[in-house]
Parts: structure tokens; sequence; C-alpha cells
């Protein structure tokens, strides 16, 4: 078993309900008054690490740090740091941890921030390691919930999109999973449907899922509706994005037949999954959301920095150093000195890292 000596965001499901709501109802005090959080942080330094482009993640991390009076270091393009002399992930972020109080990366190889957390010298916060988990996006989902629809529970969800590949909606349903009388509806291509570990976590919390091909299907009773991108970066060929990337658009025709109340989400950045004449809809909330962000990653930051000595548990299975998780992109197909950690005895074993099931053959 190995440990943090850190509070750690890697999965939200680490930490109990209260935390969130903590979390949440701190950043919706935040949002109401910045300013008087304007030296929460002050003479403390975080690190932001993104491996791969980002704008309002990247962004709205920093600005939360600056409005919080702290300072930022960091490198928003791999190209220009060590990693393009061929740095490995634990020699990048053990040496960046040392110079930073709390350290925020993205990557795009599944379970890269629980392998970075292994060897940090302070706090990781996950901005989303590949289609794997984004929780800081689940965190700011939740908050526009409580703000916009006043709840998080007995609410009636429409996903839309790449489901498949889309780590915002897999985090964000196994958050909303942990409220009552939440339902779910996915509207996606069969090539693009919800993994299946997301509707595992679904059953097991005894809530209601349907799978659909159409916005107009079901748009009429939905309380939220969460728009997806398809995602160019995570198809692997142009052929096959190609394939899915027209598939669905939000337009006024679409969204007359919601409910007047409903509101409109969506993660960002959109390419043409919602048209422009969407945007003056009062039921579109997506760039309330985008702010809303910020103001719960003011909240986080406060809170893991306030805590102090946690000691949380990181891989807790069993390491078997002949298996390897069949995830071509799990980080420990490209960081060879990770422990292969597998939860699980039987004939099925699952990644610690990426969630990836793997079938035992020996």
């Amino acid at each position: 078993m190995i440990f943090s000596n850190y509070a750690n965001l890697i999965d939200l499901s680490d930490y109990p309900v209260e935390w969130w709501e903590k979390v949440i109802k701190l950043g919706s005090e935040i949002a109401e008054d910045p300013g008087a959080y304007s030296k929460a942080c002050e003479g403390k330094i975080m690190a932001t690490l993104f491996y791969e482009p980002s704008t309002r993640t990247q962004m709205s991390f920093q600005t939360a740090m600056l409005r919080l009076g702290g300072t930022i270091i960091g490198f928003d393009n791999p190209a220009t740091s060590s990693v393009a002399k061929g740095e490995n992930l634990k020699d990048t972020t053990k040496i960046v941890s040392g110079y930073a109080d709390i350290m925020v990366m993205r990557n795009p190889m599944e379970g890269s921030a629980k392998a970075a957390a292994i060897s940090a010298d302070c706090p990781i916060i996950n901005a989303g390691d590949g289609r794997h988990l984004h929780p800081t996006q689940t965190l700011t989902d939740l908050l526009t919930l409580y703000k916009e629809k006043g709840r998080l529970d007995n609410l009636t969800v429409g996903l839309c999109g790449d489901l498949l590949n889309g780590r915002t909606v897999h985090s964000l349903c196994k958050a909303l999973s942990a409220f009552k009388g939440n339902s779910f509806v996915m509207i996606s291509t069969p090539g693009l449907r919800m993994p299946v570990y997301v509707k595992d976590i679904l059953n097991a919390a005894g809530c209601k899922f349907t799978e659909v091909d159409s916005i107009e299907e079901c748009i009429s009773t939905l309380d939220v509706l969460y728009m997806t991108r398809i995602q160019r970066e995570r198809f692997d060929s142009e052929e096959e994005y190609l394939a899915q990337k027209d598939v669905y658009c939000l337009d006024k025709r679409k969204i007359a037949m919601a409910s007047k109340d409903m509101i409109v989400m969506h993660p960002l950045p959109r390419v043409d999954e919602i048209a422009m004449e969407v945007d003056e809809d009062p039921r579109a909330g997506y760039y309330k959301q985008a702010k809303y962000g910020m103001y719960v990653r003011m909240a986080l930051i406060i809170t893991m920095l306030g805590e102090k000595d946690r000691r949380m548990p990181l891989l807790e299975g069993h390491t078997y150093p002949t298996v390897c998780c069949t995830n071509p992109r799990c980080i420990t197909n490209t960081e060879h000195y990770l422990p292969k950690s597998f939860r699980g005895t039987n004939d099925t074993l699952e990644c610690e890292y990426c969630d990836e099931r793997v079938l035992k053959t020996f």
C-alpha cells in the first residue's frame, strides 16, 4: 500500500460528499464577495503543469490563485520544459513540487495525477488525466447546479455527445450518483456510448439511466442538458473523428422543446454542437458555468492548503509485476518505473491508475 502525506485531489470519490459540499458552499460564498478572500493565500505558490492545451481550466486556476493573493509558476507547453528532453513524470513533479505549495496538473495519460502524487512533495490537483477524470470540472458543474437550480438532488440530467471519451461526463455521473433521486439520459451514437465502468457506478448507486440516439426524443423531460464536443484529440484516426463530429447540434428549434427552467451546460470549448443562436436563450448557462469554475477553484485551493497532515491512500491493491494494463493511454505504459497495482483478486483485475479492467492470465 502506498500513501501520500498530502491532501491530493485525484478523484472526488476519494472524499466524502460532506467535503464536496463544504467546497461548494465556500465557492458560493466567494462568488458573492470575491474581494473578502483577496489575501487568503498570500505568500503561497501554485505550480501549473499543463501537458496539453487548455484555456478555461488553466486560466481559471491561475486567476483563482492570483485573486487569493498567491503567485504562480509552471508551464503550458511541455515542449518548453525539460519534458522535451525526455524527463519522466516522477522527476518533473518531484522537482517542481519542491518549489511550490500546491501543484495543478493536466496530462493526456490516464492515471497521471495519481502517478504524480506518489512522488510529489506538495498536494496535487488533477486538472484532467486523459479521458479518465476531471474532478475540478465536476466541482464547477456542481457549483453551477447549486447556484442555478438550487439543488443537487432529484435532477434529470441529459448528457449529450462524446460520452465514451468525455472525462467531464464520467466525473459528473459519479458525483451526482451520490445524491438521491438523480437520473440520467445518455444521448450519443452507438460508437460513443458511456463506458461500462460508469454505468456500473450508476447501477450500484441505484440511479436510473437510459440511452437514446437523439436530443429531440428526451429534451422536454430534462432539468439539465449537458452538451459535450466530439473530441478530435481522443480519436485514433481522422476518419473516425469525421464520422462522428457533426451528429449533434443544439439549435433554437431543439431548445424550444425544453422546459422554461432547463439549463444548458457545456464544459467548453465548443465546436459546432451548440449553435450561436442559443447563446441568447436564458437557459444557456455555459458562460456562467465557466465563471463559477474560477470561484470553486478558489475554494478548493483554500481548502486543500488548509488541510494539514492528511494521510491519503494512493495505491491500495496488489502489485502484479507481470500484468500490464491493456489501456494504451494508461500512464503505466509510458512511465515503466511505476508499480503495476491492481484492485481485485479474481479473474478480472482493475488498474488502480486508470480503472481499466484487465483479465488476469496466470
